[in-house]
């Protein structure tokens, strides 16, 4: 691939997945939490779902296979974009979105526990930069007693869950519908949580719409098939190794629409976890091997 055009594409994708962190903030002067995101993922799914189905991409054959992406989407987009939506009640955007994107540190950890999965040094040491930045981002003091903090590490613990699930069975499943279903399934859960467990608020305006349809066209579909197309075209340890660039546009998102203020912890430790995120997913280096006599 042309290299300015794959410049192009990752800086759009994580851009689009910085944004949602901001806007989804702006909607929830409109909408109530798990209802604005149940409304964006449903929207999203069915969306998708139509597009696999007039593309006739293949569909799971086996209730097994569906129960696995129910349970996948109860992970990524129920728990994920739930305690993110959650989280933005009380912390501003760009916190939100740094605590989120912690989560390949936490990817590292549970699959070594839980996986027995082997991992290198470097990725060791990205975990253990990635979490001091952590620390100092939060002014020194990791108080999980605040919700909005609470919310937003879930979030990634849930993203961690889910990263591994799709480790051990995605590769039985077409992306694109796994992606469609898991996103439909997610939000529909989401739907019933608001109605179940939240003061559910809605004001229906343009903005509020446009907030709504940007979040599930622009920061959901465009900006996986954008992220799957470089998976599919590029080396996706490369491709996976530009996810820091997500909470960095998610603070400048929040800079530029919300006016929330760069605090200096902020800044130092938003940057230490972007290298700890870098470290994590460094592609490996394959050495060659010298043929000369």
């Amino acid at each position: 691939m042309n290299r300015a055009l794959f410049i192009l594409l990752i800086v759009l994708t994580t851009s689009l997945m910085g944004s949602s962190f901001a806007v989804g903030k702006i909607g929830l002067n409109y909408i109530s939490p798990l209802l604005l995101v149940g409304l964006r993922f449903t929207l999203a799914g069915l969306l998708m779902g139509l597009l696999v189905i007039l593309l006739k991409r293949n569909h799971p054959k086996k209730l097994r296979e569906w129960i696995q992406i129910i349970i996948v989407g109860f992970f990524q987009t129920t728990g994920v974009m739930g305690f993110i939506f959650l989280s933005l009640r009380t912390i501003t955007a760009g916190e939100s979105s740094i605590l989120t994107f912690t989560n390949p540190l936490l990817v590292i950890i549970f699959g070594t526990l839980f996986l027995g999965t082997k991992y290198r040094w470097n990725q060791w040491l990205g975990v253990l930069v990635g979490f001091i930045g952590v620390f100092i981002t939060l002014g020194g003091n990791l108080d999980v007693q605040q919700l909005g903090t609470l919310f937003g590490l879930l979030s990634a613990v849930s993203w961690a869950i889910a990263t591994l699930l799709l480790k051990k069975w995605g590769a039985s499943f077409d992306i694109w519908v796994l992606t469609a279903y898991q996103m439909l399934f997610g939000g529909l859960l989401l739907l019933i949580g608001s109605a179940l467990f939240e003061q559910v608020q809605i004001v229906i305006t343009s903005v509020s719409i446009l907030i709504v349809l940007w979040l599930a066209i622009m920061a959901s579909i465009v900006q996986f098939a954008i992220w799957f197309f470089l998976l599919q075209k590029e080396n996706p340890g490369k491709v996976s190794s530009f996810l820091f660039l997500a909470p960095l546009f998610g603070v400048i998102f929040g800079w530029l629409l919300l006016k929330e203020q760069l605090h200096i912890t902020t800044l130092i430790g938003g940057a230490i976890i972007l290298v700890g995120i870098y470290l994590v997913n460094r592609p490996q280096k394959i050495k060659e091997i010298d043929n000369t006599l």
